[in-house]
């Protein structure tokens, strides 16, 4: 890859992020292929997680381990890694004091937009979306480039006033999610598939209320589910299933659902897309740029009529337009946004 002129002896990342294990969600996906990408390019990339201080579940998303700590210990943690750049992947209560440390030692930094919160706190909590972005300004100004995984999100945010949007796109795991490899046993009628948290954000009804020939499948956990449960019980329920017995499922249905409109990109999309499967979705941020309709997927704001459209849309197609994805790529753009902490520009 090109180094800019004084990234080149960037060895130590460090990266603060509030989701890290046990979670299992596209932002823990991400960090964990990056690291792999940059170790092997030769940096040594270490994380600061909740997992490092006492923590208490965090409100109405008990999966969240939120940490409960003080500046000072946070700024002990940084200092015993002495990394040559900081990346602040999340803003939650470890990005918000990382960030003060690099700003009251005039650190530069890079900070990463993962997820629409503030449509997420308005479809939880009603909170106004314009007070959510004011908090999120706030936060990802202070860094010298905040990076986003699709085009239409950077200019959202642009748009919004944040300054220095960048795009750091994602990629799939391709011995992972491949289209050869076990499937699991099904019926004649078309199947389709939905992955992901059972949240209200989420908008998984928007699937299950459906009138489709054939199954709905649906694979994931949350708050939601034992409502869903109940009110859909012809729907075969998976729960949380790991990386083989997700690309099982995905290569086994006929076309994957993707209901939500507060995703930045949709991982699970590219997973499915990975192992052929086509994906209907509506036409929003995060489809927009991932699925680049019709080669691998229809959108349409009839999702009904999205999913039909999709048991048409050829499997090789879908492959070819996966194989554009790679973190390799998207790890090299998230180094070359990196920053030395001592402020020099690259």
């Amino acid at each position: 890859m090109q180094h800019h002129p004084g990234t080149a002896a960037l060895k130590k990342i460090l990266i603060v992020t509030d989701a890290w294990e046990p979670q299992v969600n596209g932002v823990v996906r991400t960090l964990k292929m990056t690291r792999r990408e940059l170790e092997l390019m030769g940096h040594q990339v270490g994380f600061l997680s909740p997992l490092e201080f006492r923590s208490f579940p965090c409100p109405t998303y008990p999966e969240i381990s939120l940490a409960f700590t003080t500046q000072r210990n946070v700024a002990k943690h940084i200092d015993a890694f002495a990394p040559d750049c900081l990346h602040i992947a999340t803003e939650g209560p470890l990005g918000w004091l990382a960030r003060n440390i690099a700003i009251e030692r005039g650190w530069a930094f890079t900070t990463a937009y993962h997820s629409r919160f503030p449509e997420y706190l308005h479809a939880r909590f009603r909170i106004p979306t314009r007070i959510s972005y004011s908090f999120l300004r706030k936060f990802h100004n202070a860094a010298r480039f905040n990076l986003t995984p699709t085009p239409s999100i950077v200019e959202d945010l642009r748009q919004r006033g944040f300054n220095n949007p960048r795009l750091w796109t994602r990629g799939v795991d391709f011995d992972m999610f491949r289209p050869d490899g076990p499937k699991i046993e099904r019926g004649e009628g078309p199947i389709f598939l939905h992955v992901g948290r059972l949240a209200v954000e989420k908008q998984v009804d928007e699937f299950l209320k459906l009138d489709l020939p054939g199954e709905k499948w649906v694979a994931g956990d949350g708050p939601e589910r034992e409502r869903l449960h109940k009110q859909y019980p012809n729907v075969r329920w998976f729960g949380v299933l790991d990386g083989a017995s997700l690309a099982k499922l995905y290569r086994t249905a006929d076309v994957f659902v993707f209901t939500s409109i507060t995703d930045t990109f949709g991982l699970v999309m590219l997973e499915a897309m990975a192992c052929g499967t086509p994906v209907a979705a509506f036409p929003v941020a995060g489809p927009i740029d991932v699925v680049k309709p019709p080669q691998a997927g229809i959108l349409d704001k009839d999702l009904r009529r999205a999913c039909l459209a999709a048991l048409n849309t050829p499997r090789a197609g879908v492959l070819e337009h996966a194989a554009t994805f790679n973190w390799t790529l998207a790890s090299q753009q998230l180094f070359s946004a990196l920053q030395p902490i001592n402020g020099a520009k690259s």
